[in-house]
């Protein structure tokens, strides 16, 4: 069974590199469809969201500098849905990497990357690790600190007149390894040499980033996942 992934980009050069990426990263049958626009995205996945579970979308892939709409609005849309979402962009920058992540993003690719870097994260996210840079670390520690584990910040996008964000109620806390992980983390420490800090094997630095992601934003759980 082919997997069916969406990838939101409108710059051809863009969009043909990331499908080499996709292709690349997984050993599945791949089915690609493309979307150059916001209008055409919200459309294809209109569609998808009307076909059974294993027709629809499982990797969708957004450009969070597309013309024409706002990337989070789409992610706003499909906080009910198990596809892995991930942004791409040029920009590393936590301010515009974080509203993504709090709107639903698995994950994020920086599309100035080599191509071998971007398979391996590409194929780390789906297995269920997602990036996290030191400067995205740093505003989930304040994030869980300061914002009394609720909501969304006030700067947040408002999302389409017809999509809501999910009721996120109070945030959990963070457990006493993932708040050490962030900390290193946003230090700029490597996995493996937090791992060796914590005195932890480094699958249990992996699921605390996971944990640290679930509780950001919760979402339904992935099925029927590429296998990279």
């Amino acid at each position: 069974m082919a997997v069916n992934v969406l990838i939101i980009e409108n710059n051809l050069v863009a969009r043909n590199f990331l499908g080499r990426v996709v292709r690349e990263s997984f050993s599945d049958n791949i089915e690609i469809l493309e979307a150059t626009t916001h209008e055409t995205a919200c459309h294809l996945l209109q569609n998808s969201l009307k076909h059974k579970e294993e027709l629809r979308f499982q990797l969708i892939l957004l450009d969070l500098e597309l013309p024409g709409g706002n990337t989070l609005e789409i992610l706003s849309c499909l906080h009910d849905d198990p596809a892995i979402k991930i942004v791409t962009t040029l920009y590393s920058d936590d301010d515009t990497l974080f509203p993504a992540l709090q709107y639903g993003a698995d994950g994020y690719l920086l599309k100035e990357d080599r191509f071998e870097v971007l398979v391996e994260e590409l194929q780390k996210i789906v297995r269920g690790t997602p990036p996290m840079s030191p400067a995205i670390a740093r505003r989930l520690l304040a994030l869980f600190r300061d914002s009394g584990d609720s909501g969304f910040s006030n700067s947040s996008p408002t999302p389409l007149h017809h999509c809501s964000l999910p009721e996120t109620g109070h945030r959990e806390h963070l457990s006493v390894g993932e708040h050490d992980v962030l900390k290193y983390l946003s230090k700029g420490f490597t996995l493996k040499e937090i791992a060796k800090l914590m005195g932890i094997r480094l699958f249990s630095v992996h699921d605390h980033i996971k944990n640290i992601y679930a509780k950001l934003k919760p979402r339904p759980s992935q099925a029927n996942l590429p296998r990279p």
